[in-house]
């Protein structure tokens, strides 16, 4: 362990050096990589100091207690005890460090949810969806913004775009991505029969401009008329904003603001998110076989995780975790179920750490 730490701390030591430098400097997209990198290492080399310091004072008590008369063994014992469990802490702390890095830890997200199978009440639970991820985001701390939506009928939504900015959000709301589905009486059914209905959420890191260089040419751009709620200008004026990425075929609404302007600017938001995505999936699988993966048909049978109301219940059906508190849950106590997916994460990758090759340190 500490030598694989030496190894670290030169490049701690070397990525700082070049961050000084101006050519560096220069090129924004580097900078930007680098930083990220020099932030992870910060924490490696951080811990890695309190694993060193832990080592020398056991080794220093290790000698005291060889030497010490008897009266004086059983405090050194105590504080050599101390020094082992903190070395073990720090080990510990190091081997989550060291793990390989997900390339969008630290973005911020942009979410979508869409009604999927089950006409309003669909819509209805995709409304749910959103207060529920709003009221987490405000026990998080994060910063939430609503980027775009569309009302259905009964109040719910048929699709609505935000985004969350804050500490480890992409590490907790990637789970979030999938087909969610709700059993429950609707509000439209007279006879109290429970119906089974869903939403999609997708979850995109978003993207800085450094990331995904997009040629203006290659956008589409329309404008129309905004339809829905939003009062007498937004209905009156061509401020919608439809931006159509011409070689990938992505499409961008956004009819939100009064501003043709503002619309522009979140829809390009929007879409350099998706184009990253679509890159980061070309490098593992083909788009749209990932693309799907994420968000499914939106049919009931495929699902990452079950709401059911009679029961008060939530299931993730990926780890296999089930509680009962889903109207906590539903107010943004979603720390049970996050918890659990990071952990489960990390276990795993502890596993094929342990199982597969690489060389011991």
């Amino acid at each position: 362990m500490l030598d694989r730490l030496e190894a670290l701390e030169g490049e701690h030591r070397e990525v700082e050096a070049r961050l000084s430098d101006p050519e560096v400097a220069a090129d924004m997209k580097r900078f930007v990589e680098l930083s990220r990198r020099y932030s992870e290492l910060n924490d490696i080399v951080a811990v890695g100091q309190r694993l060193r310091t832990a080592t020398e004072d056991l080794e220093v008590l290790q000698e005291f207690l060889a030497e010490a008369a008897q009266d004086e063994k059983a405090a050194l014992r105590d504080e050599a005890q101390q020094a082992e469990a903190d070395i073990e802490q720090a080990e510990q702390e190091l081997r989550l460090l060291l793990l390989p890095k997900d390339p969008n830890d630290g973005r911020n997200v942009i979410m979508e949810i869409r009604g999927a199978e089950g006409g309003e009440e669909a819509n209805l639970f995709a409304r749910d969806l959103f207060e529920m991820y709003k009221a987490y985001a405000a026990e998080q701390g994060w910063t939430f913004e609503l980027m775009g939506a569309q009302n259905s009928d009964l109040g719910g939504f048929s699709n609505v775009t935000f985004s969350l900015k804050g500490d480890s959000v992409w590490t907790r709301m990637k789970f979030e991505a999938g087909p969610h589905r709700v059993q429950r009486v609707p509000e439209t059914e007279s006879q109290g029969r429970v119906h089974t209905s869903s939403a999609t959420v997708s979850v995109l890191p978003e993207a800085d401009e450094v990331d995904v260089d997009i040629d203006p040419n290659d956008l589409q751009i329309d404008t129309y008329r905004s339809s829905g709620a939003g009062g007498q200008h937004v209905n009156t004026t061509d401020s919608a904003v439809r931006m159509t990425h011409v070689p990938t075929g992505l499409v961008v609404s956004m009819q939100d603001e009064k501003s043709q302007l503002q619309n522009r600017a979140r829809a390009l938001v929007v879409l350099r998110s998706r184009l990253l995505q679509l890159e980061q999936d070309k490098q593992r699988l083909e788009a749209s076989a990932a693309r799907k993966d994420q968000i499914g048909g939106g049919g009931r049978s495929e699902k990452i995780r079950t709401y059911n109301f009679k029961e008060n219940r939530v299931t993730d059906h990926r780890i296999g975790l089930t509680i009962y508190k889903l109207d906590k849950v539903l107010a943004g106590d979603l720390d049970d179920v996050s918890n659990a997916m990071v952990l489960d994460e990390r276990t795993r990758q502890l596993q094929e750490e342990v199982g597969g090759e690489r060389p011991s340190s």
